[in-house]
């Protein structure tokens, strides 16, 4: 892979007469100077070194200035990093498989330009204006901050499995430097007599057969014959529990000082979207969060959603290359080689590569690759959590570094399940519940809380503002309409339509499903809990009701009876 180098000094916006507004308002005081490696595909690692902060890093007001990004290009990389992630080798092209090929890209492309652009400027867009990560945006309409929760849970549970996945990716890198690489034979250790080439033509049943790929997986890494489902786990391997470990640390030392270092087939296509997109998880808030105030975030969202979905549609090129490859060479049909998930990235690549002459190499490339896809998009994740709570709860300020410690060890602790016998089992059911429905369900908050509590109108000043042009009727209609109405169907339809979890022939029992569920109603009942709270704050109902949605640097107008959402025009304005 081809490396590039750049560094840059992170300070303060200087505030300017044109610009400078109530939201540019910051928390953080210090100079940090952020290194970036960008990798050829688009990812990159970062790391931070504080150093001796000026006086002068105070607004007029005297409260401290929020940092901003050094250089334009170290927000487009971060976004750039985190969208561009494992989903788009492993899950886009399976779900192009799975529902027609091409065809899937009909909902998709047509998902992605009513919805996932959209609401990925709009992302881009609130956290840029208010300076403030996923929960303390909603001071533009503070009834809806549970939503900001819920993306910050979101993100958080995502974490729990996320990370499991790297550590895989670093087991297979360890593997890979050896002459022979230990998935091409069935004359290992952790073999079973099923064990057989697609190619050879066995007495066993082709039910039974098992690629050398797949039980290395299977048998070598996961252990998940010593266990006989969910409820069996046994204790964490110690080979997957080091390097979860040196993930963990990895995220640690990129994350303490600052985000800077950092049909059904049309519901398949709508959460692709999200997942894809990254939209959703609070990270597009937080990352922009950190731009200047006058950065122009919609040329950023177009050229970020296009760079993901190019490189989205060019995964499937290469997928679809492999596939039929080993369909060819093994000489079954195609739908006995696609895999989704964990399956396609660890048992057909892998596969594919051992037959390349000077395979050990080309595996070391292509598992190094994972992990700058894979710590890439999870340092977004955890920056989406640490960045919204310590803009949430002020005194955290001071102690980054242990809240950081702190989550990223929490994290850790609940991602040993993952790595036991049965943790396969685990992350199965983080994978289905974890950000499903529930994350349709709080991008659906999203759009509703701020097309139409806060005001499509308003919204669209507030980014002229900073850009100096209005967004086009397009993208108003689409916040006001297409895309809450296109969510609310997706929502509706995911619950109708669901699915209980398995893993092959494994069905999962009922109090795992139950488990699952509760998983993603914690993170969804946000919304209800933290809209009940506010309002009991308050003391009449409509006075309740006027404060609760109406921007908290406007509650003086409420005092005086003047609350614009109580007016006809406020609704039907686009």
């Amino acid at each position: 892979p081809f490396y590039t180098v750049m560094s840059s000094v992170v300070a303060p916006e200087k505030p300017t007469s044109n610009t400078m507004g109530p939201k540019e308002v910051g928390t953080h005081l210090r100079h940090v100077e952020l290194i970036l490696v960008k990798e050829q595909n688009g990812v990159q690692f970062t790391s931070t070194t504080l150093v001796t902060p000026t006086p002068t890093q105070t607004n007029p007001s005297g409260e401290e200035e929020r940092e901003t990004w050094g250089k334009k290009i170290d927000f487009l990389l971060s976004v750039i990093g985190f969208a561009v992630d494992l989903a788009n080798v492993w899950r886009f092209p399976y779900l192009c498989y799975k529902n027609g090929g091409g065809a899937f890209l009909v909902p998709y492309l047509f998902f992605m330009v009513i919805a996932g652009m959209p609401l990925f400027y709009m992302e881009l867009a609130l956290g840029q204006y208010n300076r403030e990560g996923a929960a303390g945006v909603w001071k533009i309409c503070p009834i809806f901050k549970g939503v900001g929760f819920t993306v910050i849970l979101i993100s958080l549970y995502v974490g729990f499995y996320y990370n499991v996945i790297i550590s895989w990716a670093m087991f297979y890198l360890f593997s890979s430097f050896t002459g022979e690489l230990p998935w091409v034979h069935c004359n290992n250790t952790w073999n079973s007599p099923n064990c057989s080439d697609w190619a050879d033509n066995g007495s066993v049943s082709d039910i039974y057969k098992a690629t050398p790929a797949q039980e290395y997986f299977e048998r070598a890494v996961l252990h998940i014959q010593d266990s006989n489902g969910i409820d069996d786990l046994g204790r964490p391997r110690w080979q997957l529990t080091s390097c979860l470990a040196v993930v963990i640390v990895l995220l640690y030392f990129s994350l303490w000082k600052g985000v800077k270092t950092s049909g059904k087939v049309w519901i398949e296509a709508a959460t692709q979207i999200c997942f894809s997109l990254g939209v959703g998880f609070g990270v597009l808030i937080a990352f922009s969060s950190y731009n200047k105030f006058s950065n122009n975030c919609y040329r950023d969202a177009i050229i970020t959603s296009s760079i993901n979905s190019l490189t989205s549609f060019f995964s499937g090129f290469v997928v679809f290359s492999f596939l039929g490859y080993m369909s060819q060479k093994h000489n079954v049909a195609l739908d006995k080689v696609a895999r989704d998930g964990a399956g396609l990235v660890f048992v057909i690549y892998p596969e594919a590569i051992a037959t390349l002459p000077g395979s050990s190499i080309w595996a070391v490339i292509f598992f190094i690759m994972l992990l700058t896809l894979g710590i890439d998009s999870a340092m977004g994740g955890m920056e989406s959590v640490i960045t919204g709570l310590i803009d949430e709860f002020k005194f955290l300020h001071k102690h980054r570094e242990l809240f950081t410690l702190f989550i990223v060890v929490a994290t850790f602790l609940i991602s040993l399940f993952c790595v036991t016998n049965g943790g396969m089992y685990v992350f199965t059911l983080l994978d289905h519940f974890a950000a499903g429905t529930s994350i349709l369900f709080g991008v659906l908050i999203e759009a509703i809380g701020i097309a139409w509590f806060y005001g499509v109108d308003r919204f669209s000043d507030d980014i002229e503002e900073m850009i100096g042009h209005r967004p086009g009727r397009y993208w108003r209609l689409c916040w006001k309409f297409v895309s809450p109405c296109f969510l609310l169907f997706m929502v509706v339809v995911s619950f109708a339509t669901f699915n209980p979890p398995n893993y092959g022939s494994y069905m999962f029992p009922a109090w795992a499903n139950m488990l699952g569920w509760c998983l993603a109603m914690s993170s969804m009942t946000m919304v209800p809990l933290y809209a009940i709270y506010k309002l009991e704050l308050l003391f009449s109902l409509e006075q309740r009701l006027a404060y609760a949605i109406t921007p908290e640097t406007e509650h003086h107008l409420v005092d005086n009876g003047e609350v614009r959402q109580f007016t006809l025009h406020h609704w039907l304005v686009v």
